[in-house]
């Protein structure tokens, strides 16, 4: 269950905590006074968008935490295959929003919003004021039968998913085999052709590389002896290094016996002069031994514009140009044993199409199955909710096609009034009653297990006298085993609260500011007062709320 809410710095609210109770909590106050905010920042704490105009004071951060408290074994379960572990029975979700960015985490860890909704959606369902109208979309109708059904579907569902997508590829696989099966021959021939053109080149991996090497230095051959030859005569020539080395050493042994110093530098100088000397030997012996070789340099030249002319063909490299010439050999041993590949491929799709159309016969059964206990379950809580005489059912028709959801598709069905053939729900419901039987799936959806906390926001639209009275009367019985929170303009369902919550604008320092308080006692009367008789608080509308509420009193002490 929601244990408690707290927010700061949203919109008009400065900073509240709300701690809700088990049962029916009631949230009312007058239009504008805030009761949006809360379930926008139940909304924010959960994964929704985040935007800067939430800021109350954008100098601030706004601050969304809601503490859950999970003692339900399946429940944690579920958390756990999330990998999120409650801790001291308690889910703390939270959310800092600021102008340039916001940050969720569950349990003090950071998350992404994604993962807030796939826990919100375990621990809590909302249902808002334009939920109603995804009755409309038939698409619904069965996810709403399928979530009736899951217990007893399991993952068979993800085994159908699984399963299609196998099939679909097979059967994509033997289209582009159908279509290749005509052209083969010819393909053949254009394979035989490339697979021929690679293996003669013999390439060898790396080979490229050395090449573009070797074309590098025979192409600027002349060049590379010029400055050889330039490098050997300032070294050895006359007046080149040999020369100054060896003037050098003369002087420094001309004086060796006069200063120490000069015997060091004397045996620099034999050093270098003896490197100089090795460097001079190897020179000429290099300059001798090289020269250019024209038909070399054709054969490299000639090796590089076939690889290149491969490269431009087949791919950017030797290694990819390999690969490729093994794909080919591939196709063209299928192609070679088609007729064999064919057959294998079409036994292939027909195992594919019998086990996916034996997963979606196990799914429609259970659909078949579950749709006439969902639709008992249901009549029964829209009569709860004053549907006299009224009759609902789900209609399930077989697709022509498999689709990763199976071979189903369906819709609600129901009649108003007696006499009248069941029709589409969406052709006959008015807003009023779309809003009612929203609720009865959501009550027989709850009653079936599953989530701890529903939440209801104005699901009073287009109601009122003996059909609100049914309404109050619905949710104390859903709230009787799971916490409900209940935003409502409708004294019938305010009276029926556990915990009653109002929500009130002020003006401080001359700012509007939104406020939450539990009520007590008598404050519960004053508040259905004001929602009976608007700004005149008569002592018959007094007495008529005190005797609203007596009479719920009543109704859940008989429950």
């Amino acid at each position: 269950m929601l244990a408690s809410l707290h927010v700061k710095n949203l919109a008009l609210i400065d900073e509240e905590e709300i701690i809700f109770s088990k049962g029916l909590n009631i949230l009312s106050g007058e239009t504008g006074a805030g009761k949006s905010i809360i379930l926008g920042a139940l909304h924010l704490s959960l994964g929704d968008k985040a935007s800067k105009d939430f800021l109350r004071d954008s100098d601030s951060e706004a601050f969304v935490e809601a503490v859950y408290l999970v003692d339900d074994e399946k429940t944690k379960e579920a958390l756990r295959d999330l990998g999120v572990e409650p801790y001291d029975d308690e889910v703390i979700m939270s959310r800092k929003i600021t102008e340039s960015r916001s940050v969720a985490k569950i349990n003090g860890e950071q998350v992404p919003a994604a993962k807030m909704k796939e826990v919100g959606d375990i621990l809590l369902d909302i249902y808002g004021q334009k939920e109603h109208q995804s009755l409309l979309n038939t698409h619904k109708h069965m996810e709403f039968l399928d979530e009736f059904a899951k217990n007893q579907i399991g993952d068979l569902k993800a085994q159908i998913a699984e399963s299609y997508k196998n099939y679909r590829a097979l059967m994509q696989e033997l289209e582009d085999a159908k279509k290749s099966d005509i052209s083969k021959e010819r393909e053949i021939v254009l394979l035989d052709h490339e697979i021929n053109e690679i293996e003669s080149a013999n390439l060898k991996s790396g080979e490229d590389e050395e090449l573009e090497d070797e074309y590098r230095r025979l192409s600027n051959f002349s060049k590379t002896m010029d400055h050889f030859q330039r490098a050997h005569e300032a070294m050895s020539g006359e007046g080149g290094a040999s020369d100054a080395l060896s003037s050098a050493i003369s002087d420094l042994r001309y004086i060796e016996s006069i200063d120490e110093k000069a015997a060091d530098l004397l045996s620099m100088l034999n050093d270098a002069d003896s490197i100089i000397s090795d460097f001079n030997r190897e020179l000429s012996s290099y300059m001798a031994d090289t020269s250019f070789d024209a038909g070399r340099f054709n054969e490299v030249e000639v090796r590089l514009n076939e690889i290149n002319r491969l490269k431009d063909k087949y791919g950017p490299s030797i290694e990819i140009i390999l690969e490729e010439l093994k794909a080919r050999q591939e196709k063209k041993a299928k192609f070679e044993s088609f007729d064999e590949y064919l057959s294998e491929l079409k036994k292939k799709v027909d195992d594919a199409t019998a086990e996916l159309e034996s997963l979606s016969g196990k799914l429609s059964d259970i659909r078949h199955k579950a749709a006439k206990e969902l639709a008992v379950k249901m009549q029964a809580a829209m009569s709860d909710l004053n549907f006299l005489n009224c009759e609902f059912d789900m209609e399930l028709n077989r697709l022509d096609h498999f689709t990763d959801n199976g071979v189903d598709d369906g819709q609600f069905v129901i009649s108003t009034n007696p006499g009248e053939p069941l029709r589409p729900l969406k052709d006959i419901a008015s807003g009023g009653e779309m809003s009612r039987i929203m609720l009865a799936i959501k009550t027989v959806l709850a009653s079936d297990g599953g989530i701890d906390t529903l939440i209801f926001d104005e699901i009073d639209a287009g109601i009122s006298g003996r059909t609100a009275q049914a309404v109050s009367e619905k949710l104390s019985t859903v709230a009787a085993n799971h916490q409900v929170i209940c935003i409502t303009h409708l004294p019938q369902i305010a009276a029926m609260a556990d915990t009653h919550f109002l929500i009130e604008k002020s003006v401080e320092n001359g700012h509007t500011i939104s406020g939450i308080k539990k009520l007590l006692g008598d404050e519960t009367i004053d508040e259905l007062a004001r929602m009976l008789g608007g700004s005149a608080i008569t002592e018959a509308v007094m007495t008529n709320a005190k005797e609203m509420k007596d009479m719920a009193k009543s109704y859940k002490e008989r429950a």
